[in-house]
């Protein structure tokens, strides 16, 4: 017979001891009389490379400590040798029917090299570089997926399946069974773990577990807590032997348990409130702290109660056996009355250790008369007591341990451990009980009252609340949420030539332009081959689709309407002409640039040329009067812009405003083809406040004798006046068409009232009318702003925040986190991150990893424009599209040290030939993965990069069209590289125009960044507020802003009572320290 810990952690896993090492492992495996012990944290490569240079596999597939590592003590006999199996444990943490699962599970494996294999695969999921205990954004179906196929000898158990925060049947992130977790896999886990809060007696409750073998472990993170819980096994000491007896039962004898009371986790309760409380008492207070006010935090009892079919006592047939031990050191901590961690206890646990043994061999088998000989009449009684059952317990509840009772006061003051007839008799004990129960019945009582009382006591702030918001609440109150509003219908059924619709944030912008487009095909039955939707982003386009098919009558098509960006529907329409169009990126046309320069001898600098250029060809076309004058002013300089863009011509290049330029241009010059104008007779422009003096010269060349234009936006959300866009432009649609109907959307449903208030505290200041928005949400709380010491404080705090949002994304997170104020517990993808610059996420990534928080970058990354990164992009875009000289020419250049080199050429063509095939076969990620390895490109950064973005896209096509035509919100990067859908949004003010989250953190809302200070261009203090406006009101529920320095000045007109404003950190630390203290 032995006994088996297989469940502990190294030093690698968060709130972990130092001395988690092989070498302490093994001396208290001994210590303790341990014969196999897990080597937990099989996922961490450094903690692997340790196990490879200190264990040594022997005959039976279990590894052994090298004798070099071993450490020798007096007390700990060298004869109990103990043997390790590779194990480790993994968080899963995704969404599946609506609710965020998350799940830990024990994995056991039969050598280093399967755990190698099985690390690479999980690696392309998520980080696995951090944390002993990976977090990935992974099913627990799926990864026991993996597990199977990457090593059929593994076996897999899910971890203390009842622990509320992180397991199976967690009562806050749990399943209600086997087959709900796993699904079509469940057949394949064949054992559970009970974990510390509960015993084999309370599983057997469940009869829906009486299928699966119940195995105890420690989860030790400290080696001194190795033993707290293990199993009794009959079996050969080999990896086959314990796989068969965890996955059948065959040999596997029983367990050793905890008493389930000392769990911290076994009662419901609050431990601030120091209230523990039996699940029968919590349904009486309806769930709610009788103190507080908040959730109470449900324990394992209360979970195996509500999926319990059988009665307390029930006796399994045919159950294995088990042991209930309390830790040697607090028996003889309750002995001399001390603490079981005190340098008295540790002296008399090592005495008796060296004298008698192992310590389970003391606390089970060696007579009591021997031990009484070591360390007198208490200690041996406590043993025999604790043999016995007779202990007496305070249950652990919310996080804090039980408290065991094995003496009072007056027994260990006696001589010897000498008792009184009273004391044998049971009366003092009775007396004692009857004390406490008095009192704990007294202290239920008020808090039954104060919770009555609370019920009946008047809510102010809801009250509050309910005043500001209730009247338009109660209108909408029952009505089909799909329905339109008053001044929706009355701007979606405008029958004037053109309609401007102001529509601030969370107004119903898309809703009513999605109506727009109905009201003409359904109801007006317009042909939709005359319609065209414009938005500004891509992803916008496909989303008008996707809901245009959704929203539509039966039997509707909407096949013809256009929908796009400006840039690519003039591609379309170009392409359409039998323009033949090579896009340029900004790189190569500052190549070129730099070659006109260089011929006409001027010094400047390519990127200033480029910018001067672009606008003498705009005003060429868009103004030629001016622009004629212009060239007799200045011939030489006008000179060196016609000479770019004939060599621009010549190559057929095109930059991306020249895709605007060409058509406005092939427009003005013929009026006479009206087919070209067909599909604008009835136009849509979406976000009009960003429309470019181009871009309005388009809108009126399209629409030239159409029968209807619809604009749609918000001046206060004009946040790209550095592209030439004017905040201004529906007073000039105005000054230039009197008979303009304008339409303002004035009813909020996005944003809370506090939310809203704050951000039209913020854009109030700039010049204009009174902002007019109505909250339609309920109050749920103020915004904050959390100030930190720095930069990385800021990052690491806002990385916490996020893993708070969530529910806590480790133990003592979680734990932290039901401590705090009541929040909803969100999925990652309800949570996004917005700043002003790339730069900033490039540090708030770091501290993402580090947490194990997965994410996703959107924007136009400096990666993007990286040569390699280019250039393999030409290559592929070559291979779809042979006639793109211009793809070929760059794409060459990988395989060259210069242009013109004939040697590129020869090689480009025989790569291409090889890849043509791959370029059908495979996804995007695949690709590049294969094409990184085969060209030596693995340690080239932005290409790493460039493969998590290829991830995000199904095919190459997708991925090459939006590096070329894609905005901000288009692009998009994954933190890892395996693509996840629960993953925290991170990107730049300007990209989040357009989108809503549940809850948004503002990060870097400080001097210097909002507004900006650049010491390249002068600061538009109004387009900087707006700019900030547009990022608060992305947040729909939960609004956090953060900052290192000195705050924003925007936020100055944001009074107390909505904004409030904290110091992060400082009371986190300290519960942080306290809570360590356990694993000391």
């Amino acid at each position: 017979m032995y006994i088996a810990d297989l469940h502990i952690h190294s030093r690698y896993s968060r709130a972990t001891s130092k001395d988690c090492t092989p070498e302490h492992l093994d001396l208290w495996a001994r210590r303790k009389g341990i014969h196999l012990v897990g080597s937990g944290d099989f996922t961490h490569p450094a903690w692997r490379e340790e196990l490879k240079e200190k264990l040594r596999q022997d005959e039976n597939g279990l590894y052994v400590l090298k004798e070099e590592y071993r450490l020798h003590e007096d007390s700990v006999p060298d004869d109990r040798i103990p043997r390790f199996v590779i194990t480790g444990e993994i968080s899963s943490i995704y969404k599946q029917g609506g609710r965020v699962r998350k799940v830990h599970s024990l994995i056991l494996l039969p050598d280093i090299q399967k755990a190698e294999i099985i690390s690479r695969k999980l690696e392309e999921i998520g980080n696995i570089h951090s944390d002993g205990r990976p977090i990935l954004g992974i099913s627990c179906h799926d990864l026991l997926e993996i597990i199977l196929e990457l090593c059929p000898e593994a076996v897999y158990v899910p971890a203390h399946i009842w622990t509320p925060h992180f397991s199976m049947f967690g009562a806050f992130s749990g399943f209600d069974s086997v087959e709900e977790c796993f699904g079509d896999l469940a057949g394949y886990v064949q054992a559970v773990e009970t974990g510390l809060s509960s015993d084999p007696p309370m599983n057997w409750r469940v009869s829906a577990l009486d299928r699966f073998q119940l195995i105890s472990n420690s989860d030790a993170h400290s080696p001194a807590k190795l033993g707290r819980e293990a199993n009794l096994l009959d079996t050969e000491l080999s990896y086959q032997g314990l796989k068969t007896a965890v996955e059948t039962g065959a040999g596997l004898l029983g367990t050793i348990e905890f008493f389930p009371e000392e769990g911290k986790y076994h009662m419901d309760g609050h431990r601030k409130c120091g209230l523990c409380l039996s699940p029968k008492e919590t349904e009486k207070y309806g769930g709610i702290c009788p103190v507080c006010g908040r959730k109470i935090t449900i324990g394992v009892s209360h979970r195996i109660e509500q999926m319990a079919d059988r009665p307390e006592q029930y006796q399994r047939p045919g159950a294995k056996r088990f042991e209930s031990l309390i830790p040697l050191p607090e028996i003889i901590g309750a002995a001399l009355g001390h603490s079981s961690a005190s340098k008295g206890v540790q002296r008399e646990y090592q005495k008796l250790t060296a004298r008698l043994g192992a310590e389970f061999e003391i606390l089970r088998n060696i007579p009591v008369e021997e031990i009484r000989h070591v360390s007198g009449r208490l200690i041996a009684e406590g043993i025999k007591r604790l043999r016995a059952g007779k202990v007496t317990w305070s249950p652990g509840f919310d996080g804090e341990y039980g408290k065991v009772r094995i003496f009072d006061e007056e027994e260990r003051n006696e001589t010897d451990g000498q008792m009184d007839f009273f004391s044998m008799l049971g009366v003092k004990e009775e007396v004692g009980k009857q004390a406490k129960s008095e009192k704990t019945r007294e202290k239920k009582e008020k808090a039954s009252e104060a919770v009555t009382a609370k019920r009946k006591e008047p809510d102010e702030k809801q009250e509050e609340a309910i005043e500001v918001t209730g009247k338009r609440q109660a209108e909408n109150a029952g009505k089909n949420p799909g329905r339109l509003n008053e001044k929706q219908q009355k701007a979606a059924h405008s029958p004037a030539r053109r309609t401007a619709v102001i529509a601030g944030p969370g107004t119903g912008k898309t809703k009513t332009l999605i109506a727009r487009l109905l009201y003409l095909v359904n109801d007006q039955k317009i042909n939709p081959d005359r319609i065209t939707a414009v938005t500004f982003t891509n992803q916008a386009a496909g989303e008008i689709r996707d809901r245009l098919q959704q929203a539509g009558e039966q039997g509707s098509s909407f096949a013809g309407l256009q929908t796009g960006t400006f840039h690519a529907i003039c591609l379309r329409f170009l392409k359409e002409r039998g323009v033949r169009v090579l896009l340029a990126d900004e790189t190569r046309c500052i190549r070129l640039a730099e070659e006109i320069l260089a011929r006409f001898g001027i010094d400047e600098e390519p990127k200033e040329f480029l910018e001067q250029a672009a606008k003498w060809k705009e005003m060429q076309i868009l103004h030629p009067e001016e622009a004629g004058e212009k060239g007799e002013k200045e011939p030489d300089r006008t000179a060196t812009y016609e000479a770019y863009g004939e060599e621009m011509a010549g190559r057929g290049l095109f930059s991306f405003e020249d895709l605007l330029l060409e058509t406005v241009r092939m427009l003005k010059e013929h009026p006479e083809e009206k087919g070209w104008r067909k599909p604008f007779g009835h136009l849509l422009i979406d976000e009009f406040q960003d429309i470019s003096p181009v871009q309005y010269e388009l809108m009126k060349e399209w629409n030239r004798g159409g029968e209807s234009l619809f604009v749609i936006g918000d001046p206060d959300q004009a946040i790209y006046g550095f592209r030439g866009s004017d905040a201004r432009c529906f007073e000039r649609l105005h000054r230039e068409f009197p008979d303009l109907s304008m339409i303002r959307l004035e009813e909020n449903y996005r944003s809370t009232p506090q939310i809203l208030n704050s951000s039209l505290a913020v854009i109030s200041e700039n010049p204009g009318e009174e902002r007019i928005l109505h909250p339609n949400q309920k109050d749920v709380g103020p915004v904050r702003m959390l100030k930190t010491g720095g930069e990385m404080a800021e990052a690491i705090a806002v990385a916490k925040e996020i893993g708070r949002m969530a529910g806590g994304i480790g133990m003592l997170e979680a734990q932290r986190t039901s401590e705090e104020k009541e929040r909803k517990i969100r999925s990652f993808h309800e949570i996004a991150v917005l700043y002003r610059t790339h730069r900033q996420g490039e540090l708030l990534e770091n501290c993402l990893r580090k947490e194990g928080i997965p994410y996703v970058v959107s924007g136009r990354e400096s990666f993007l424009k990286d040569e390699t990164v280019r250039r393999s992009a030409a290559f592929f875009r070559y291979l779809l599209d042979p006639e793109q000289t211009a793809a070929k020419e760059e794409g060459s250049l990988l395989f060259a040290d210069g242009e013109g080199n004939p040697l590129g050429s020869l090689l480009f063509e025989e790569t291409a030939q090889v890849w043509k095939k791959k370029i059908q076969e495979q996804s995007p990620a695949e690709l590049l993965k294969e094409w990184i390895r085969e060209m030596g490109m693995e340690t080239n950064k932005a290409m790493e990069k460039l493969s998590r973005m290829a991830v995000c896209y199904e095919t190459i096509e997708e991925l090459l069209t939006m590096l070329e035509l894609g905005v901000e919100s288009d692009l998009k990067r994954c933190g890892e590289k395996q693509y996840t859908a629960e993953a925290v949004t991170l990107m730049t003010l300007h990209g989040s125009k357009g989108l809503e989250f549940p809850a948004v953190i503002l990060y870097g809302a400080e001097q210097g960044k909002i507004p900006l200070e650049n010491e390249y261009y002068e600061t538009d203090f109004e387009e900087e507020r707006r700019l900030l406006y547009v990022g608060m009101t992305r947040a729909k529920e939960e609004l956090i802003l953060t900052s290192a320095g000195e705050e924003s000045p925007f936020l100055k007109s944001v009074s107390g009572d909505l904004l409030q404003r904290e110091t992060a950190g400082r009371k986190k630390q300290q519960e942080l320290w306290h809570q360590m203290s356990l694993f000391e």
